[in-house]
């Protein structure tokens, strides 16, 4: 008797196995004997009424006082991939994939070869019931995030319906969630532009940081350069002390105010010549005269003095 997918059919004259095993049966049963193989059971009637479950083994099976074979049921775990078309919550279609371990149970094999036809179709529609009414009460992203409750609604149940029949439901699992190719395509949209985002954001805190930083530097920058500058001015001034002292002494008759004046109208003409040497200067406009120098002389002596100041006030 060939079986379906394994699963459990009735018929008179042979067994589950290949042909030549079928051949050996009937000629078993022929001469009065069978064998069972290891894992199945085999099912004996008597002028057609049940009388016996047969282990694996040799066993005698008179034909000629009524007795037969007529089947035999496996006690494998065997496996049922079922896959259902439903829609979620949010009205998005999925194909949820599951997969159904079960077996028949020793001690009920008489109930599991005689109460169902086919197992496999009974079991399938069980699992198209408990997706249909499980799935459209999620969103999309809770079948993703919940499909173990759904496996295990789905086993409770098989597990209530098909106990009464003789089969033990072993696992149960959901084994793939596919969504319209779409609706795939725009979650992964979803996912990039999100990524996107979040990668914009830690630019501009790198770039916000960079600033600070940029601006900190500056400002220390400036701030050693005054420092820079009035030491500068203060030992221009250290110098111009000590040189207007120095003059005094071996010049008779000069007062500090002419060495002075001196002094700073030679830095006027330094300064002059040193404009006049460069390459990259623009015009200069300065008034020049004899009274302009006397005038200029004042004005230089009234920076350094500003400037002498202002470098022993920090």
């Amino acid at each position: 008797m060939p079986l379906h997918d394994q699963s459990v059919s009735k018929t008179s004259t042979s067994l589950s196995s290949p042909s030549s095993s079928s051949h050996t049966v009937l000629m078993g049963q022929i001469l009065g004997c069978m064998k069972v193989d290891q894992s199945t059971v085999a099912i004996k009637e008597n002028f057609g009424k049940f009388d016996d479950i047969l282990d694996a083994g040799c066993h005698c099976v008179p034909w000629c006082i009524g007795s037969s074979v007529v089947g035999v049921l496996s006690l494998r775990v065997q496996q049922l991939n079922i896959r259902c078309d439903t829609k979620s919550l949010d009205n998005v279609f999925v194909n949820v994939e599951a997969s159904v371990q079960y077996r028949a149970v020793y001690g009920k094999a008489k109930d599991a070869f005689y109460k169902l036809t086919n197992p496999r179709e009974q079991i399938q529609a069980y699992v198209f019931d408990v997706v249909r009414a499980t799935v459209p009460k999620m969103s999309l992203d809770d079948v993703f995030e919940h499909k173990g409750e759904i496996a295990k609604a789905v086993a409770d149940e098989l597990e209530k319906a098909m106990t009464i029949y003789g089969f033990e439901i072993v696992q149960t699992l959901i084994v793939d969630i596919i969504p319209d190719i779409m609706v795939k395509r725009a979650m992964n949209e979803i996912n990039a532009a999100a990524r996107l985002r979040i990668a914009a954001q830690e630019k501009a805190e790198a770039e916000k940081i960079l600033q600070i930083k940029h601006a900190e530097a500056e400002a220390e920058s400036k701030h050693l350069s005054g420092l820079g500058v009035a030491r500068q001015r203060q030992a221009i001034v250290d110098g111009l002390r000590e040189s207007v002292l120095n003059f005094s002494q071996n010049v008779p008759g000069a007062s500090a105010k002419d060495v002075m004046d001196m002094v700073l109208v030679t830095e006027y003409f330094d300064t002059m010549r040193d404009i006049g040497a460069s390459a990259k200067s623009s015009s200069v406009f300065i008034p020049h005269g004899p009274g302009a120098v006397l005038d200029v002389a004042e004005q230089i002596r009234n920076g350094i003095f500003q400037g002498e100041a202002a470098a022993l006030s920090m």
